[in-house]
């Protein structure tokens, strides 16, 4: 086991509840809940440390109590691409035990992670024997599917500058991190490197669309670095949504 990933002494017993709290597990009674907890094995990661690689056979669900973990994949010319990142509660990359085919991006530790990992055959027959866990599966795949449609429509039509302000915008909401929407607050997914990858674009490219959003006050410095702070959401909105053909860069 990897200095960066340890096994932890077993949990109390009585903080089975906490997984209540894992929108998968929701819908679930307590004998099912304390089952789970049971049979599955706590983990912790250390910051920048790998829960899991791209392809790697998936023969746990990874159950992320706490902390933020990124997903990526690096293509065979070297370039990463970045999916976004997830804070616990929440069930990883559920997708990569159902078809066998190893897991669909690497998972990376951006904060100390604290994680319960059910054996894959206990999360079949889950899968089996519960509706509300199998509704949720099939809203999850449904959802992915049409993100990344809307994902790859973006890359395709929208211009790098509306990209950053959808993100922006996702982020007041609470959707890109844990950190998302905290008074007007919406937190890198890392460094400016790391942001231009889950847009699909060039470090000097995002930089240039930052430079644009803050000279045009839209957008401005929090204390903590690694925070942006949304100055003017509704005028931010009309940058998300730019009318054909218009913009001041278009450039990918």
């Amino acid at each position: 086991m990897p200095a960066s990933e340890r096994e932890e002494a077993a949990a109390p017993v009585h903080d089975w509840p906490r997984l209540r709290d894992v929108p998968l597990f929701a819908a679930l009674p307590d004998p099912d809940l304390r089952r789970l907890w049971d049979t599955s094995i706590p983990r912790r990661y250390d910051t920048g440390s790998t829960l899991r690689h791209h392809g790697s056979p998936a023969d746990h669900l990874l159950v992320l109590l706490d902390g933020t973990v990124s997903a990526s994949v690096t293509t065979a010319a070297g370039r990463v691409i970045r999916f976004g990142t997830w804070a616990g509660p929440c069930a990883l990359d559920k997708v990569a035990l159902l078809d066998g085919a190893g897991h669909t991006a690497t998972c990376t530790a951006l904060t100390p992670c604290t994680v319960r990992a059910l054996p894959q055959a206990r999360f079949t027959t889950l899968l089996d024997d519960s509706t509300a866990v199998r509704a949720h599966v099939l809203r999850l795949l449904a959802a992915q599917a049409r993100a990344q449609q809307e994902r790859l429509t973006d890359t395709v039509a929208l211009p790098c500058e509306a990209r950053l302000a959808a993100w922006l915008l996702e982020g007041l909401a609470g959707g890109s991190g844990s950190d998302g929407g905290t008074d007007g607050l919406v937190a890198l997914p890392g460094s400016q490197r790391e942001l231009a990858d889950l847009l699909g674009v060039t470090r000097v490219t995002v930089n240039r669309a930052l430079s644009r959003l803050r000279r045009d006050g839209l957008i401005g410095p929090a204390e903590n670095g690694g925070l942006i702070r949304v100055l003017a959401p509704e005028l931010l909105a009309l940058r998300a949504a730019p009318d054909p053909g218009t913009g001041p860069d278009s450039r990918r």
